[in-house]
């Protein structure tokens, strides 16, 4: 089996995760910082830590190689570990933040990349913005980046140019949703599930996009209303229609049942739902199965 790094829904070989130990590091660091940085309410750590231990099992027995991060020193958001890189042909891309409060996040991933021998293929720079939460792979030629508060043009322009001239790069604009101090990726609007399909919150997909993406010939799965607020719409590929989602939100674990979709649950009320990040926040897939 080949792999490669320009898909969403390859089995995942090798993935990428920062422990609570590591992110949170303490409940008196948490209680610090949780209110600036938006939180909901303030996790417990050990809580996390349990949820967290759990998530690995489950995961381990899907895919192939865990790698795990030291603490970065930085915010607790360094849990979620999706924004700080990306990954294409050349490499890992170390990303630039949009948020402030976590600029530091990108070089220490670097530095653990280059310290385990994984490629690193650039950085975005200057006043380029990139967070790994925008960039979604429709296929191995084409991508898409969400515009918005946290990635802009230029963190496009300097992606394209990284990605290579076989690669399409899509920019998708953003709507303002709660504001630059809240999170809106484009993942927080779609989650590829396999080559033909992705779940989907179309209140917030523009118009162009939602229609660029079914004349590609994606089928399109909704998440319910009332679930989206619950992080249903934040939905993990393992594999090709094998998925992973966060407990609590059954009737849209039925709609991708009904798509097909094997669906692996998980508890996530600490690590997932306070601080708005799902299953694919907390993970950087650096391998997949080659599509």
């Amino acid at each position: 089996m080949g792999f490669s790094t320009d898909n969403e829904w390859g089995a995942i070989d090798t993935l990428l995760m920062r422990h609570p130990k590591e992110a949170f590091a303490s409940q008196a660091r948490i209680d610090r910082q949780w209110k600036a940085l938006n939180y909901h309410a303030a996790p417990d750590f050990l809580a996390a830590c349990e949820e967290f231990d759990s998530l690995l099992k489950l995961l381990a027995a899907r895919v192939n190689k865990i790698e795990l991060l030291p603490s970065d020193g930085g915010s607790i958001d360094s849990l979620y570990v999706r924004d700080s890189s990306v990954v294409c042909e050349a490499g890992s891309i170390v990303c630039r933040m949009g948020k402030k409060s976590r600029e530091d996040e990108p070089a220490a991933v670097h530095a653990w990349l280059v310290d385990n021998e994984y490629q690193v293929g650039g950085s975005i720079g200057d006043n380029g913005l990139l967070e790994g939460g925008d960039l979604i792979w429709l296929d191995q030629h084409t991508v898409a980046i969400g515009q918005g508060y946290r990635s802009n043009r230029q963190g496009l322009e300097q992606f394209a140019d990284y990605a290579g001239d076989n690669v399409d790069v899509i920019g998708v604009s953003l709507p303002h949703w709660n504001g630059p101090a809240d999170v809106l990726h484009l993942m927080s609007m779609i989650s590829p599930l396999d080559k033909d399909l992705a779940l989907i919150y179309s209140p917030l997909m523009p118009v162009v996009f939602r229609e660029y993406l079914l004349s590609r010939g994606i089928r399109l799965i909704e998440v319910p209303a009332e679930e989206y607020q619950t992080l249903a719409g934040n939905v993990l590929a393992l594999g090709p229609r094998l998925c992973m989602m966060v407990s609590g939100n059954p009737k849209t674990r039925i709609v991708l049942e009904k798509a097909g979709c094997e669906v692996l649950v998980f508890s996530g009320d600490e690590i997932c739902r306070k601080g708005e990040g799902g299953p694919t926040c907390l993970t950087r897939p650096l391998l997949r199965a080659s599509i």
